[in-house]
Parts: C-alpha cells; sequence; structure tokens
C-alpha cells in the first residue's frame, strides 16, 4: 500500500471523478484507476462502486477512506514538521558541560542563541569533565564543552575561548590592590581549593613546589560558587579561573593581584562526534560559538 495510491483514492472521492481527480493530481486518468485498482486487490475488497456515474465508497472503502485521510495528514504534518526543524523553528539541542562552564559561560550563550531560535529546546547536562567525551561518543550528547581537548579519534573539537587562572580574596585582604605578590609571599596564606582535581589545580601544586612553597590548603569545597563565598567571608584565599569569578571582580565583591611566577592559561574546547551529521540546532549553535569566539579572538 502506497501513499501514493491513498491519495489518489481521496482525491477521486472528493472530486466525485477519475477525471477531475486525475487532473487535480497532474496524471492521466488510466493512470488513476490503475492505482486504485491496485489498492483494491491489496485490500482484497472495492473500495468504490463504479456502477453509477459518480463513484460512491463501499462499506470496505468507507474503513480505508477514513485511515487514508490519517496516513496522508500524517505524510504532511511529518513535511511540516521536518521543514520546521530545517528553519529551527522547533527542534532540541543537548550539550555537556562541568560546572564552572555550565554557570559562567553557557547562560550568555543560550540567550544569544534563543533570541534567534526562541522554539527550540535547548538542555545542559552537567557531568565531570572525564565523563564528557563518552557522553558524546555515545551520542548521549550532541557536543560538550570541556577544558582540554580529547584525544579520541572518533570527536572533532574547536577552541572556543582562553582563560586564565587568578588569585582571589576578599576586598579587605591584606593583598587586595597590590599590583603583584610572589609565591613565596602565599606560602603564610590559608588557601581554599576545588575538591576536583583538574590540570589547573595540579598546575598551582607544581608552582608551589617548584618554588619550595608550602601550598596551605585548609579547605577543600566542591563548587567554584561555594569557595568565592568562603573568601568573601574571609575564611582563606583561593585561585580560580577568571571565568568564574569575572563578575565579581568586576563590582568589586572580590579582588586579584597577579602572581609572579604563576601564569597557567586553559582553552575550552567545543567537541562533537567526528564526521557525524548533527541535528540542525546543535550545528546552529556551534556555528554560534565558532562566531564568539572568532569575534572576541578566543577572549573572555
Amino acid at each position: 500500500m502506497e501513499i501514493t495510491q491513498l491519495e489518489f483514492f481521496l482525491r477521486v472521492v472528493e472530486e466525485g471523478s477519475f477525471s477531475k481527480a486525475a487532473e487535480r493530481v497532474y496524471r492521466t486518468q488510466p493512470a488513476v484507476s490503475l492505482a486504485i485498482r491496485r489498492l483494491e486487490e491489496e485490500v482484497g475488497a472495492p473500495l468504490l462502486d463504479r456502477s453509477q456515474k459518480t463513484p460512491a465508497l463501499t462499506d470496505v472503502g468507507r474503513v480505508v477512506h477514513d485511515y487514508a485521510r490519517r496516513i496522508v495528514s500524517l505524510r504532511d504534518q511529518a513535511r511540516e514538521a521536518v521543514a520546521e526543524v530545517r528553519a529551527l523553528q522547533r527542534g532540541r539541542v543537548r550539550i555537556g558541560a562541568n560546572e564552572s562552564t555550565s554557570l559562567y559561560l553557557l547562560p550568555d550563550l543560550i540567550l544569544e542563541f534563543r533570541e534567534r531560535h526562541p522554539n527550540v529546546l535547548v538542555e545542559v547536562f552537567r557531568h565531570a569533565s572525564q565523563q564528557l567525551p563518552r557522553e558524546v561518543v555515545e551520542r548521549n550528547l550532541d557536543f560538550a564543552l570541556m577544558a582540554f581537548e580529547p584525544a579520541d579519534g572518533e570527536l572533532e573539537s574547536f577552541p572556543v575561548l582562553k582563560d586564565e587562572l587568578v588569585l582571589i580574596m576578599s576586598p579587605s585582604h591584606r593583598l587586595a590592590g597590590r599590583e603583584s605578590v610572589s609565591i613565596e609571599e602565599l606560602g603564610a596564606e590559608s588557601f581554599l581549593a576545588h575538591n576536583v582535581r583538574a590540570a589547573s589545580r595540579m598546575k598551582v601544586i607544581e608552582t608551589f613546589a617548584e618554588h619550595h612553597t608550602p601550598l596551605n590548603i585548609i579547605l577543600e569545597l566542591s563548587t567554584i560558587e561555594t569557595i568565592k563565598r568562603f573568601v568573601q567571608r574571609e575564611v582563606g584565599i583561593a585561585i580560580v579561573p577568571r571565568m568564574c569569578v569575572a563578575e565579581e571582580l568586576e563590582r568589586g565583591a572580590l579582588a586579584t593581584a597577579p602572581v609572579r611566577g604563576l601564569r597557567y592559561e586553559r582553552v575550552l574546547w567545543a567537541t562533537y562526534p567526528r564526521g557525524a551529521t548533527l541535528p540542525h540546532a546543535a550545528a546552529a549553535f556551534l556555528e554560534l560559538l565558532r562566531r564568539r569566539s572568532k569575534a572576541t579572538g578566543g577572549s573572555l
């Protein structure tokens, strides 16, 4: 049973004539008659009573007519839905990110994306950075944003932005406002740290070890948001990605000072399945990321 046969059948019923139906579907009358004959053969019963001047539905024909209308309507709805997806009038994009990217990078990007495509559903899934590549490979995510370029042949990546580590403290801290501080001076300070063993944390530990200076971590916390609040309460100081504290530094809720001898620049990457045909919404979001990176030179 072909949709074309059902469509021809519907047109004959609507027009009450094989010849008029043929004109409407841009076919010859014999072609329309043959299509309906084959449909009747497949059904196993006549669909139209041809003994009258105007073809009339048989009892089987009425049943098939009801289903034919629904099938053709679903076909038309599917075509419209596909057109809407292509035009980004609907659809979904699934993004994976760690805590800091979810909180400090994605909100502005999502707002910009939704201004252009308000009917597209954006889903953000928060995972540990090391888990993100596998989620993308297994197609649980359309793409992920992560602080390293995965060495997986099934994935492809491009840089989105560069970020750096900064020392933060309360505005009333003795180091606030200094032009710079040395690693050795920080040996007497109490530090708060993120309990995720990221590459940036290892860089800080290595740098202090190279300067033969103790890194006095007195408290490990699960989120950078919590670290910022504790720093503001003067529990200690911390070294965090600038992206995570840009707002607080701008309005003076936190202070910073350059650390001589400590420079760590991390790159955030957008990663997606290599060679895959991405959903239209995901492809559009990745293009937004590329444009944003190009416009800012990869900087915050």
